[in-house]
């Protein structure tokens, strides 16, 4: 089996392509506002246009929708102040004026809505899971280059002043030994589920799974962290049509490997821990919504101390940080693709595209590791 550290290797071609086009991206360049098209209906979309609010960099100049959603897309354009609804994609990315979307469809449907659009010279924003396949994100990546437009994934867990945090502390730890993460959280869907009764959250056949869905976050951070594994496992739990309600995936580096679990058909507090030989740090909150973290290290500046024990203990210097913002966990992404865009940043694009790439090598790697598979594999 291929891992995650061979097959992004493939990818390096690809980082430096989308890397050296700065002085192609003027034609992204505007008045200061990105026009945004909103893809999709769902309950996704609804945070996003609440997270947008207020962010005058942003116009929500359109909305798509299917016919038989077009009166969703009609009240979420009176509600949000959207200049008009789509009922037709193609038509949408030709006269609209948009020069973004953002995608909030279902996982399978992603790839295809932004290579259209890719295509159409628009800039555009994927909800996360990014794709369901490597084939699908490295050809993303080269129509982008191609096209001189960005492709990035909206995924909250890179735009958090505490995961910049997380970065400043992480060499402060010495080398690390342990690694664990886990997001579990109960879904509202998963009673439907047990009767039988599939929603796209549960479906292979659409890419769905708690791997995707929300150990992507833990996933999102280690690698954000650490870069990419040389190897992934994963050990779900599997339901009745295959899909994994809940698991484990093993990321692997030299000398450590990373503890990931989810869970969509259980609860449990939400952590993520990393231990080094000279500290540790403990995210507060869950993954997708980081709350703040707190860390303890070494001060190697003063000597051991006594302890109760009768041993001695090192001091350790520990501290909290906790999120100055306090908006809606997605508004931070939207201002940093807003500024991105409009001023054709390719350096912090391709940082973004390259985490997703790592991302979804790892994903897939694990994945197929557990005899998983979806549709789009075909």
């Amino acid at each position: 089996m291929i891992g995650a550290h061979d097959l992004q290797k493939r990818f390096v071609s690809v980082y430096y392509v989308f890397a050296d086009y700065r002085n192609l991206m003027n034609a992204v360049k505007g008045d200061g506002n990105m026009k945004l098209g909103i893809i999709g209906t769902g309950k996704i979309v609804h945070e996003a246009l609440f997270a947008m609010e207020g962010i005058e960099q942003i116009e929500r100049t359109a909305i798509f929708a299917r016919m038989k959603s077009r009166e969703k897309g009609e009240k979420l354009a009176e509600q949000y102040r959207i200049g008009r609804v789509y009922t037709d994609y193609a038509e949408l990315l030709s006269s609209s004026g948009v020069d973004c979307v953002y995608i909030g469809l279902i996982n399978s449907a992603h790839y295809s809505y932004a290579k259209q659009a890719l295509l159409a010279g628009v800039n555009v924003i994927l909800e996360k899971p990014f794709v369901s396949t490597v084939a699908e994100a490295r050809e993303l990546a080269s129509i982008a280059a191609e096209n001189n437009v960005y492709c990035l994934e909206a995924i909250t867990t890179l735009h958090s002043e505490v995961f910049e945090k997380m970065r400043e502390i992480l060499p402060r730890l010495g080398t690390l030994k342990i690694v664990q993460c886990n997001y579990s959280q109960y879904s509202s869907r998963y009673e439907k589920y047990l009767s039988h009764v599939v929603e796209p959250a549960f479906d292979p056949n659409l890419s769905g799974g708690a791997l995707y869905d929300i150990n992507l976050y833990n996933i999102y951070l280690t690698i954000g962290l650490l870069g990419a594994p040389k190897d992934a496992k994963y050990f779900p739990n599997l339901g009745f049509n295959g899909i994994d309600t809940s698991g484990t995936a093993i990321l692997c580096y030299d000398g450590m490997t990373a503890v990931c679990t989810a869970a969509k058909d259980s609860d449990s507090p939400s952590f993520a821990i990393f231990q080094g030989e000279d500290g540790w740090m403990r995210l507060l909150g869950k993954p997708n919504a980081i709350e703040g973290v707190e860390y303890s290290f070494t001060d190697r500046t003063k000597p051991p101390v006594s302890n109760a024990s009768g041993g001695v203990s090192r001091v350790m210097e520990t501290g909290t940080f906790a999120a100055v913002e306090k908006g809606h966990r997605m508004r931070r992404e939207f201002m940093d693709f807003a500024r991105i865009i409009d001023t054709g940043n390719d350096t912090d694009a391709s940082y973004c595209l390259r985490k997703s790439l790592e991302v979804i090598s790892a994903l897939e790697t694990a994945r197929k590791s557990a005899g998983i598979r979806f549709a789009a594999d075909e």
